[in-house]
């Protein structure tokens, strides 16, 4: 088998004579590198153990810890199985292209095509693997609570956040994400001046934690005019969206007020019109949760103490690490509300990330939902320790 580690010997790759011997080699490597990265051996050991952990007939009798070694179970194999359908894969094109030269120039003609569609897919599944080991927050594999909202430049800041709401659409739909769209609120004369939706898929919450933050937008003023330059703010948040909470965040009903409204039906086809929208006000914090996207009022308010919780949960993650930070001194994160990207279309056109020095000029195709490179350059710049 390719190079992984606890395989024992790996086959040799051949010396480069052209693009596909060397593709094979840089592949091997990065096959090599993830095994480690991606803890190869512990997950081996880990499926061994939690193999005998789900054939015990007690474990059932608890279902959360039924659960919790499931998925432990699921994500264990998942990278076990992966690793090894990829270094399998390598192996026989390895295998493939040593035959054919062997033979001569013709015979690595007739399957070069074959071989490289095996190095285009093991590139991919590789790339993937990389972005995964990224992954180092406490509930970056979980779905996210998105929230957007206009700031300082009026009409222009809620265009901008109705902008940044088709933005993040359009990404999720990108990656094969399912978005929940549980709350509009349109804006005086255009735009919006907030949104919560729910993300759900893969490390949702961990890739959009590289969006969190104030978005600057300058451009030709459409609500102007005279058509002048205008410069726009809109704040993007982000919670771990957690299914189970009751038993770690308890809400005394007491602590809430909650109002009824009827939806506006705001962001066109995104929200239902109904009469049932709620709002939930959390006294002691000042948290509101709205949402409108349910089809009764009893699903709306379920659905706002689902993210009333998440929301919570998170101020208390966020207590412990100020509690954190002043035993051990200032740590080096972006704040809550500071400026993280800047959007430029006129007079020239460019998206610059401010914490991680990544742009690009194709402003077009980030509004679009182009963002990942700006997600994963966070990721790895968070990955430094520099955040």
């Amino acid at each position: 088998m390719a190079d992984l580690p606890g395989d024992g010997t790996a086959m040799s790759v051949p010396e480069p004579r052209g693009e596909i011997p060397h593709e094979l080699a840089e592949l091997s490597a990065r096959l090599e590198a993830a095994g480690a990265y991606l803890h190869l051996d512990e997950q081996r050991a880990a499926l061994v153990r939690l193999e005998v952990d789900i054939a015990a007939p007690e474990l059932w009798t608890d279902t959360a810890r039924a659960r919790q070694v499931t998925a432990e179970y699921g994500r264990a194999k998942s990278v076990v199985d992966g690793l090894q359908d990829l270094a399998r894969r390598l192996d026989d094109a390895t295998e493939l292209y040593q035959i054919a030269d062997e033979e001569g120039p013709e015979s690595v003609a007739s399957v070069a095509e074959e071989i490289e569609s095996v190095i285009a897919h093991v590139g991919r599944a590789l790339g993937e693997l990389e972005l995964r080991s990224l992954f180092s927050g406490e509930h970056d594999e979980r779905d996210a609570v998105a929230e957007i909202h206009a700031g300082a430049g009026g009409t222009d800041a809620q265009g901008w956040a109705e902008m940044m709401l088709r933005m993040y659409l359009r990404w999720a739909e990108r990656r094969g994400f399912s978005v929940e769209v549980d709350e509009v609120t349109p804006g005086g004369e255009a735009g919006i001046l907030s949104a919560t939706f729910i993300v759900r898929g893969p490390n949702a919450y961990g890739l959009l934690t590289a969006e969190r933050g104030v978005h600057r937008l300058v451009r030709m003023s459409p609500y102007d005019s005279q058509h002048r330059r205008q410069t726009s703010f809109a704040s993007f948040e982000v919670t771990p969206f957690l299914d189970v909470l009751a038993d770690e965040v308890p809400i005394d009903d007491k602590d809430l007020r909650i109002d009824t409204y009827r939806s506006s039906g705001a962001g066109g086809q995104h929200v239902n019109v109904t009469d049932s929208a709620v709002r939930v006000t959390h006294l002691p914090t000042g948290i509101v949760v709205s949402c409108q996207n349910e089809r009764s009022q009893h699903q709306n308010k379920a659905k706002a103490m689902q993210i009333l919780a998440a929301k919570l949960a998170e101020v208390q993650r966020e207590q412990r690490l100020a509690e954190l930070s002043e035993l051990t001194g200032p740590q080096h994160k972006v704040e809550w509300g500071s400026q993280i990207r800047s959007y430029v279309l006129a007079p020239y056109q460019l998206v610059k990330d401010l914490r991680t020095e990544h742009e690009t000029g194709n402003v077009d195709a980030v509004l679009d939902g182009d963002i990942e490179d700006f997600m994963v350059a966070y990721l790895r710049w968070r990955r430094t320790g520099t955040s």
